[in-house]
């Protein structure tokens, strides 16, 4: 059995083993358990190969579980944001929660983060444990001010809630109810399909429900609930402002504000105090129509803003075309779904008569057939495009039956040949809108390093992800507790390669405050003990940026320094009750640290420099204690024990010995009483010449020496999880005070196990957590200088190796290999989309690269760029940009965009439109760039697509069709000037 009871190490790690990969089950509970813990825990029973040397080891025994980690400040159920499964937390089945918690209980004060398993998707259902509740704002119709938030699983019905509601204000069984849905200012919808989930009935986050009771005479308060017209909408809808309120509120546009504290973000003239127009009027501004935020969908508005502005796109919806096309069969479709509900979303944006409507019923349609973005976190608008198009396409295909295409190799065949058979392909399966305006062609080189075997591919693309060059460096936030005990830790903040080690962050350290890198130790300290002790030579990516990364300085060298041992100290309070382990019977406390002892030392030599280390924080005598005995100093004893066998030998209180009791079967012994010690006579300087009760440099000069009657602590030793040290008597593991040798080795652990009552008398907490900042806190690096949009594309066409998690099969050798690829553009299509890749992901970390990339407005001319000998020039200007502002796995997402028919740029965010200027496009915040080419516009920014679509093979080929015989003038001119392209 290990500590506290538990089972020992080997079944813990088997039965947690095994029920990590249990099946998820609609309807089961699952339970969150903070990443950090799960890992110490999974050290310290040998749960992976790599960390078996550290079984059992009592310096990394996990304690109780702690969620805290996952938890906003003061919510013991409110998750953080943007929490990611494996990196922030994993996912256990009841047994295995309720297994960990019988091994080493949960921490005071926390309760269990339960979550059930709920099944997602229309067609092809996925069961998915519900990390993240809606939170929905209840009320009764009589009182709406006063609100109450319950938190829901989107599988809980209307019923259910309706039930609870009813339980909040104490409405009696015979009251008849019915439930409202408001979602604007003033509009109501009946909730009236009590089977509904939260999911079918589009209910969003923070969205406010209200419960009526019905009046004694029979009648409503609200009235009768009448059911929608036949050509009602499936949106909330505001009426469109008119034009001359537009120019009106438009005010000095260079004026900008923080709007969220959260992210940095522009401000720009909004809509306000609108003069609402009625319904149908022709003089309405189509297009210029927000979107309401349904709880963190603002990537989901962003993207559908970009597509709406996308001309070809929209007209095509506009005029119904879609209709003809609509593919119900498509296995790999939405059966129409996806694209009818997004028609029905652009005909009331582009309708005139809204200001903005709120898609949940587009949502909702999303979330069934993609079950990422079906709940209330932020996500990726990329992703989210990427989706659209995709699911856009399918359910549009032209191609009812796709045939079967066995894909060749270009096996030294001419390029024009081999392009022009992987885009003939490509037709045979795909053909739809989706792929007359945004699809490409790009040329895909790999070559063998051992056999120098070259690949050559054609691959369609639907949008081109760009590289944007890595940060070469990062800011670590750090404390330097030096070794002076009277001196505050102090935090810095420093600047090391993103690619280095520990070594360059103790480098980077040491410039800033003068203490040797080579006399430097990096920890990470993590629920009141060291998470882990690092190794000059470890990699600084495995620091994520929330760990607590404290830096102790030394002053011995640990590789050639025998005679001294440095050992992690923790602080323990015990608890009252007896029957239990010192695991179960005490917690951790304050902040751990490190120091340097001689390695052959006394107990009371130890005690002494333990009680020295913590002098700033360890209060001495009052003058009312003198009786119960005081704290007292050696003004000449050195914090390393540097005098004769490692303490000033006038400071070594002979008489301090304490009677070892006869009982050895005493393992909760109470401190030792006045009459059970003797007060050394030797003791220097008894008198406290602090007012304050502290121990201060002009009392001690950082040296101390303690001579009280009742000791503050006692103090546990464990060497590699081994506490069977041959001088213990009993089972209390307790070092008694007997003046016998302690010898310490490297990997000692000591616990410091404190009284509650001497605690709570002489250990100041706020003292002990108190800090000190550095300048370099403040300090803001320079401004980085900007990449230009062609750099990135250069990147991508860059030759690069594989990665060995990603290598390529070579055919020839039958293996794989890391081979080098190169990508080039062999023909770029209408309207070009562009990922800027800003965010990366690792093992240990997420980042977000606010590089600026400046790229064209107008006139972005790609002809350099494309590798097909027969291209002519082509050019694109700026139609949308989809903008992201803050930081990795949070922020908001808003959109710059063109409006096709009066030309001018606007600013979407989320429920608000204003107008924008050019020179507010360009920024760190883009993400996403649509780019349209300048051959298609017309004055209603439509293309003839059949006449794009018919070039299409010769675009891809690089072998110009010729003209129709009834193709005017003016047609073939434009396809004599115009860029090879596919669609």
């Amino acid at each position: 059995m290990a500590e506290g009871g538990a089972a020992d190490l080997d079944t813990q790690q088997s039965d947690i083993a095994t029920l990590l990969k249990t099946s998820l089950r609609k309807g089961d509970t699952w339970y969150l358990v903070d990443s950090r813990w799960f890992k110490q825990w999974k050290k310290y029973v040998g749960f992976d190969s790599w960390d078996k040397y550290q079984m059992g080891d009592q310096n990394v025994y996990p304690g109780p579980i702690d969620n805290s980690g996952l938890l906003k400040d003061g919510d013991a159920q409110s998750l953080k944001e943007h929490l990611i499964d494996e990196l922030d937390y994993i996912l256990l089945p009841t047994e295995g929660w309720n297994k960990l918690v019988s091994w080493y209980t949960l921490m005071e004060g926390q309760e269990p983060i339960a979550r059930k398993v709920v099944e997602q998707g229309m067609f092809v259902k996925h069961c998915k444990v519900e990390v993240y509740l809606t939170e929905l704002k209840l009320c009764e119709n009589g009182n709406m001010n006063n609100v109450v938030t319950r938190r829901f699983s989107k599988a809980d019905t209307i019923d259910t809630i309706e039930k609870e509601i009813r339980k909040i204000f104490n409405i009696p069984d015979e009251k008849e109810t019915r439930l409202w849905n408001k979602y604007m200012s003033n509009t109501f919808e009946p909730l009236n399909k009590p089977d509904s989930t939260i999911q079918d009935a589009g209910l969003y986050q923070g969205q406010m429900l209200v419960i009526e009771q019905k009046n004694e005479d029979g009648t409503w308060p609200r009235g009768p609930s009448t059911p929608k017209s036949p050509g009602a909408s499936n949106f909330s809808t505001l009426p469109k402002i008119s034009p001359s309120s537009l120019s009106n509120n438009y005010n000095n546009i260079n004026n900008r504000n923080v709007k969220n504290s959260n992210y940095c973000l522009p401000s720009y003239t909004t809509y306000k105090n609108y003069d609402y127009s009625e319904p149908g009027r022709n003089n309405e501004q189509p297009g210029l129509c927000g979107l309401s935020n349904l709880g963190n969908t603002c990537f989901m508005n962003s993207a559908i803003q970009c597509l709406s502005n996308t001309p070809p796109l929209t007209e095509y919806f506009l005029n119904d075309k879609y209709q003809e096309e609509l593919n119900f069969d498509n296995p790999l479709g939405m059966r129409g779904e996806i694209a009818k509900s997004y028609a029905e979303l652009i005909k009331q944006m582009w309708s005139g008569k809204y200001s903005y409507v709120t898609p949940r019923a587009f949502k909702t349609q999303v979330g069934r057939f993609a079950p990422q973005f079906s709940g209330y976190q932020q996500q990726d608008c990329q992703e989210l495009l990427a989706f659209l198009l995709d699911g856009l396409h399918e359910d549009l295909n032209r191609i009812r039956k796709k045939p079967y295409i066995q894909l060749k190799d270009a096996d030294g065949r001419p390029d024009k040949v081999v392009a022009e058979e992987a885009w003939e392909n490509h037709l045979k399966r795909n053909d739809s809108i989706i792929v007359d305006i945004f699809h490409g062609l790009f040329k895909s080189t790999l070559v063998c390093p051992e056999c120098a075997k070259i690949s050559v591919t054609f691959d369609p693309f639907c949008y081109l992800t760009l590289p944007l060059p890595m940060k070469k460096e990062r800011t670590l936030e750090v404390y330097l507790v030096r070794m002076d005990p009277l001196t505050k830790p102090m935090q810095y903040k420093v600047v090391v390669p993103k690619i280095g080690n520990i070594l360059d962050l103790c480098t980077a350290l040491s410039t800033l405050s003068g203490v040797p890198a080579d006399k430097m130790i990096v920890t990470d300290i993590y629920n009141h003990r060291f998470h882990r002790i690092f190794a000059m030579d470890e990699n600084l990516n495995s620091i994520m940026e929330r760990d607590d990364i404290y830096v102790f300085e030394i002053t011995i060298n640990r590789t050639e320094d025998t005679e001294q041992v440095i050992i992690p100290v923790c602080l323990r309070e015990k608890y009252r009750h007896t029957g239990y382990s010192h695991h179960s019977g005490s917690s951790l406390f304050g902040q751990p640290f490190l120091m340097a002892v001689p390695r052959n030392n006394t107990e009371e030599k130890l005690y002494n420099l333990l009680l020295l280390r913590m002098c700033r924080y360890v209060k001495t005598s009052t003058e009312t204690e003198e009786t119960e005995g005081s704290l007292h100093y050696c003004k000449d004893q050195n914090i390393n024990g540097n005098g004769p066998n490692g303490i000033h030998e006038e400071c070594s209180p002979s008489e301090m010995e304490t009677d070892e009791p006869d009982d050895e079967s005493s393992q909760d012994q109470e401190l030792p009483s006045e009459n059970e010690n003797s007060q050394s006579e030797d003791s220097v300087g008894g008198d406290n010449d602090s007012e304050n009760g502290l121990c201060t440099e002009e009392t001690c000069k950082g040296q101390l020496l303690m001579g009280h009657k009742k000791r503050l602590f006692t103090f546990q030793f464990n060497n590699l999880g081994n506490t069977d040290i041959n001088y213990i008597k009993d089972d209390t593991r307790h070092i008694r005070f007997d003046d016998r040798q302690l010898r310490l080795d490297e990997r000692s652990f000591l616990a410091l196990d404190w009284d509650p009552e001497l605690k709570k008398r002489y250990f100041d907490d706020n003292a002990a957590e108190d800090f000190e900042k550095h300048e370099s806190v403040e300090y803001k690096p320079p401004k980085k200088p900007f990449v230009k949009l062609k750099d990135c594309i250069e990147l991508f066409t860059t030759k690069e190796k594989l990665g060995a998690e990603d290598p390529w099969y070579c055919p020839n050798c039958k293996e794989h290999q890391q081979a080098t690829k190169k990508l080039d553009l062999w023909s770029l299509p209408p309207v070009l989309v562009v990922h800027l890749k800003r965010f990366s992901y690792s093992r240990y970390m997420r980042d977000k690269l606010d590089t600026l990339v400046d790229f064209p407005i107008n006139d972005l001319d790609m002809s350099e760029f494309l590798i097909n000998p027969n291209a002519g020039p082509c050019r694109y200007n700026l139609i949308a940009v989809s903008n992201h502002y803050g930081g990795m796995g949070g922020g908001h997402y808003t959109a710059f965009a063109k409006n096709k028919d009066d030309g001018k740029w606007y600013y979407f965010d989320d429920s608000s439109v204003s107008t924008a200027s050019e020179d507010q496009i360009v920024s760190k915040a883009a993400y996403v760039l649509f780019y349209q080419r300048q051959d298609t516009f017309s004055g209603t920014g439509f293309f003839p697509l059949d006449r794009e679509t018919k070039q299409g093979a010769s675009a891809a080929t690089g072998i110009p069709l010729e003209s129709d015989e009834d193709s005017n003038e003016n047609d073939n001119d434009l396809e004599n000037e115009n860029c090879m392209h596919t669609n």
